[in-house]
């Protein structure tokens, strides 16, 4: 399977997932107006990704900011790894990084971390 990347701009976030690894990166900014336009591919490329069982994921997720809308598409993301997780025998972790003094950002993680049953680490950088 081929990796999937996507070069981070202003508003769009910087996203490299490696097939071979695991390792799933999504880092930047992300406030796009038409997230469900930006993540469809994403989406796509995870679904491919997650059909083979029994895959040890890593998501390092380190935005500085992000909109509403991005948000609800990361829960997406976060729900689709927990549901291979659960279905297929994977095994996922959550890195969630953020600035030591960013609290909102830090709530945030505390937030999704208590919405899937993934294993979370919360990472002051």
């Amino acid at each position: 399977m081929e990796n999937f990347h996507i070069d981070g701009s202003t508003y769009i976030p910087r996203i490299d997932f490696n097939a071979q690894t695991g390792v799933l990166e999504l880092e930047g900014e992300s406030y796009h107006e038409y997230t469900t336009e930006f993540f469809g591919p994403i989406f796509s490329w995870l679904e491919d990704y997650l059909e083979a069982p029994g895959k040890e994921i890593t998501l390092n997720f380190k935005m500085s900011y992000f909109n509403t809308s991005s948000s609800r598409r990361f829960l997406e993301i976060l729900t689709m790894l927990e549901d291979y997780q659960n279905d297929k025998e994977g095994k996922v972790t959550v890195n969630w990084y953020y600035e030591e003094n960013d609290v909102d950002m830090l709530e945030s993680g505390e937030e999704y971390a208590d919405d899937v049953e993934l294993s979370f680490n919360l990472l002051p950088y």
